[in-house]
């Protein structure tokens, strides 16, 4: 049996303290306490419809803000996955997903390209400033899809098509995003090499 995909990473700044390990061959267990309640039930969703195993472990000045501890996270979570792809020989590479969350539905596009670019449309006007959880701020989503993307290397498409509750609309998109990638980064035998004409992504 080919040995799994996986990555753990320690991160601190004045501002954060984070561990975090993956294994992008997992079954969707996960283990998340990031300070933030409203952000480990993303990561825990992230988590499962991903099949990626994760445990964060963080601490951070949320006294101040969560931003912070949330955009820190993004970050470990983004270098992790991109220690965790290796060379990326075998993925399918691209994945999409149409994810419905009662009245949200939100598509996500991911390319495991090396390009980091995030495209992120569609919220309702309002939803960045609105308080989910009453401690989240909706603007929060966005950060966190840039630090993954950036950090990555990957292209990311994220579009809300529809949606009127904020916890709806950010779920639906962390479980777009999760379903996207679990397709990205599933090997498929047909692949040989890096998927790429030119040879490495």
């Amino acid at each position: 049996m080919t040995a799994h995909r996986t990555a753990s990473l320690s991160r601190s700044t004045s501002e954060s303290s984070i561990e975090l390990s993956i294994d992008l061959d997992g079954t969707g267990t996960s283990s998340i306490n990031s300070g933030v309640p409203f952000f480990d039930h993303m990561l825990t969703a992230l988590s499962k419809h991903s099949l990626i195993d994760l445990d964060v472990t963080a601490t951070g000045d949320t006294h101040i803000d969560v931003h912070h501890s949330v955009e820190d996270i993004g970050i470990t979570f983004g270098i992790a996955l991109k220690q965790a792809l290796g060379d990326k020989a075998g993925i399918s590479r691209f994945g999409d997903a149409l994810v419905p969350l009662d009245e949200a539905l939100v598509q996500a596009v991911v390319d495991v390209s090396g390009r980091p670019y995030l495209v992120h449309t569609g919220e309702p006007v309002g939803f960045e400033h609105h308080l989910i959880g009453g401690h989240f701020t909706g603007s929060m989503v966005r950060h966190v899809f840039e630090a993954i993307a950036f950090n990555a290397g990957l292209t990311v498409h994220i579009t809300v098509l529809g949606g009127r509750d904020p916890h709806h609309i950010a779920e639906a998109e962390f479980k777009a995003f999760a379903r996207a990638l679990r397709i990205a980064i599933e090997p498929d035998a047909r692949v040989s090499g890096i998927p790429s004409t030119k040879g490495a992504l």
